[in-house]
């Protein structure tokens, strides 16, 4: 098998512009988005014991993704803050098919945005065409920035259908809104190790 099995039947972009979540005005929005793609799973309907073909064939789907939401939200990489990324496996496939896009979708984003130290989280589920998935997201240089908990949700009506996988990426180019919850803020971020 190779690259040319993995038939893509569409991609979606959906991109949010927060003005408030009900205090004050931002003095500048904060761009919030997802991009998925929905493709073919070759894989569905029965057991293959090797997949990492796939992993690598994938590479050029990941990075195709992490530009498009990276157009979405602007265009400029050091705007963006915070990342995530997940899957929903169709019917006919199997949990270990959406841990698929952990190289494909978080490296390509991991590399077009420069310095991304931070492990990208996941979430990855089997599904049926319409479920949803809230997609995690946190401090693309330091996970224990606080005030970039968070998460968006990602639904595509038609998809995936029980031969298919969705694969997602999420970024957003601010944290919460009115985050005052205390805890590691951005400009306290001291030891660049993906944590703090």
């Amino acid at each position: 098998m190779s690259s040319q099995d993995l038939v893509i039947r569409k991609t979606v972009l959906c991109v949010e512009e927060v003005r408030h979540d009900g205090g004050p005005v931002l003095e500048m929005p904060i761009l919030k988005g997802w991009c998925a793609v929905v493709l073919r799973n070759p894989f569905a309907g029965r057991f293959e014991p090797e997949l990492m073909w796939m992993m690598e064939a994938m590479k050029p789907i990941g990075l195709m993704v992490a530009e498009k939401l990276l157009a979405g939200l602007g265009g400029d990489p050091s705007r963006v803050e915070a990342y995530g990324k997940g899957g929903i496996v169709g019917s006919a496939g199997e949990l270990e098919h959406g841990a698929l896009w952990h190289v494909a979708g978080g490296y390509a984003m991991r590399g077009l945005l420069g310095q991304a130290l931070s492990i990208v989280p996941s979430m990855t589920k089997v599904g049926p065409m319409g479920a949803m998935l809230d997609l995690p997201i946190h401090h693309r240089n330091a996970a224990y920035v606080r005030s970039h908990f968070d998460g968006i949700t990602c639904l595509v009506p038609d998809a995936p259908r029980a031969d298919e996988i969705l694969f997602a990426l999420a970024m957003t180019t601010g944290g919460r809104p009115h985050a005052r919850v205390g805890g590691l803020r951005q400009e306290e971020i001291a030891k660049w190790d993906g944590q703090r």
